[in-house]
């Protein structure tokens, strides 16, 4: 496969600059509306990717979450403190544990989740026209094609 070298120019630049500003800045914002006392945002990335993959090994669940396996460790053991997932070894490989959400952990992400998307509803119907919201859907699905890239390298 050919592969062309894009060049890119100062409009370029300011262009993806101008893009990471406002993703960040979303983000920020949509973390600002959690409710208070929630779970912290690496407890609810681990829910959230379990709520996703389902009972997931969790060599699997790091590697998915970009974790160091220690991080992990100790991420699942509070969430398993807090009654959100489930550990158990694989019985067909013994030194694999196998961890699931927990309808208590489905609802915990589910509360997250409601606080977010409630600010962010109410932002899109008050600051954005028709037009606006349609372009951010259309921009939503370039951004997910983008956060699943993978770069020939493997980066």
């Amino acid at each position: 496969m050919i592969r062309y070298a894009y060049y890119m120019g100062d409009s370029d630049r300011e262009s993806i600059a101008a893009i990471v500003r406002a993703v960040l800045s979303l983000g920020r914002r949509l973390r600002a509306e959690r409710p208070q006392g929630a779970p912290a945002l690496s407890a609810i990335a681990v829910l959230s990717a379990l709520n996703r993959l389902g009972p997931t090994p969790a060599a699997r669940l790091a590697a998915e979450e970009r974790l160091q396996p220690q991080s992990l460790t100790r991420i699942v053991a509070g969430l398993e403190r807090q009654g959100w997932i489930a550990r158990a070894r694989n019985p067909r490989d013994r030194r694999e544990i196998t961890i699931a959400l927990t309808p208590h952990g489905r609802s915990a992400l589910a509360d997250d989740m409601r606080a977010r998307r409630r600010w962010l509803e109410q932002a899109l119907a008050d600051a954005l026209t028709e037009a606006e919201r349609a372009a951010l859907l259309a921009a939503s699905k370039a951004m997910l094609k983008l956060a699943l890239y993978q770069a020939p390298d493997g980066s």
